[in-house]
């Protein structure tokens, strides 16, 4: 076996339990991001819900991704380990975002935007759409969408709900009451605590709270026109989508003239934790 080929398996055999955390400084900040897969061909970069930080993506989907893709995640600036103070308005996160992207000193990517992430994926396309070659939208919905800016007031419900229950605020937000809901919801966040080691840091509350009126300012705010985004785009959702209306989907696929959309029965605003084999296969297949 060559080095080469040495070093492509070894990449191929990450785990993101496992992987450490990296850092990436430009003139203005640090930024904290993981990486996987073999370093070759255009990276699926992926940007993160409201709150996350590496520690919530799904390894099981991180994973899978990774044996067909150089995929990298991060934490934007003010979230996790990475530095700075978070903006308030989702198009400042875009471009801190490509800030990190810049760094990377990548020519293309193809990106990958869950619920807040894929509002900053929408203002990022637009700045720079030579960019981007494919966009995949999850759990999202376009600027001054319906029911956005009632982020805060069902995250809010639900955190004094998850406070009485004792159960962790996604078994609500994320997922569907169902029974098929309820044991998905188990699964996905006993996933995401099996990592030990080299643990990201939990977001402020500052940061937070900075995030929730960035996502009610988009929603809120005029229309972005998407009408010129030609990258070819998959828009996935879950049929009972509490934070970010399954309707927005529909509408996102309408607005993006190059549009494939799939909605999982069953299944709420994490569809993609809820259906982690079906997703990956289904962005895998697009990605070629």
């Amino acid at each position: 076996m060559t080095k080469k080929e040495s070093e492509k398996n070894n990449a191929l055999e990450q785990d993101y339990l496992t992987i450490p955390n990296l850092f990436l400084e430009t003139n203005k900040h640090t930024f904290a991001y993981r990486e996987m897969g073999e370093r070759v061909g255009i990276p699926l970069v992926m940007f993160h819900h409201l709150s996350a930080t590496l520690d919530n993506w799904d390894y099981r989907v991180l994973n899978q991704l990774a044996k067909n893709h150089w995929v990298i995640v991060f934490d934007n600036v003010g979230v996790g380990l990475s530095t700075g103070n978070v903006p308030r308005t989702i198009a400042e996160m875009a471009d801190d975002a490509l800030e990190f992207i810049h760094a990377l000193d990548v020519n293309q990517i193809d990106l990958l935007g869950l619920s807040m992430g894929g509002m900053i994926a929408q203002e990022l396309v637009v700045k720079e759409p030579q960019l981007v070659r494919k966009l995949v939208l999850v759990g999202t919905g376009p600027r001054g969408g319906q029911g956005i800016s009632d982020v805060t007031r069902i995250t809010n419900k639900d955190l004094v709900r998850s406070i009485f229950t004792r159960k962790d605020i996604k078994n609500y937000l994320f997922f569907t009451s169902t029974a098929n809901g309820k044991q998905k919801a188990q699964e996905y966040l006993s996933r995401i605590h099996e990592r030990i080691a080299v643990k990201d840091k939990t977001i402020r509350l500052s940061s937070y709270n900075n995030q929730l009126k960035a996502i009610n300012r988009w929603g809120k705010d005029s229309h972005l026109d998407l009408s010129n985004v030609t990258q070819p785009t998959l828009v996935v959702n879950g049929d009972h989508d509490r934070m970010v209306p399954t309707v927005n989907s529909y509408q996102l696929a309408k607005e993006i003239p190059n549009t494939k959309i799939k909605i999982y029965a069953d299944a709420g605003h994490g569809s993609l934790f809820q259906y982690p084999d079906e997703f990956t296969q289904l962005v895998t297949f697009f990605l070629k």
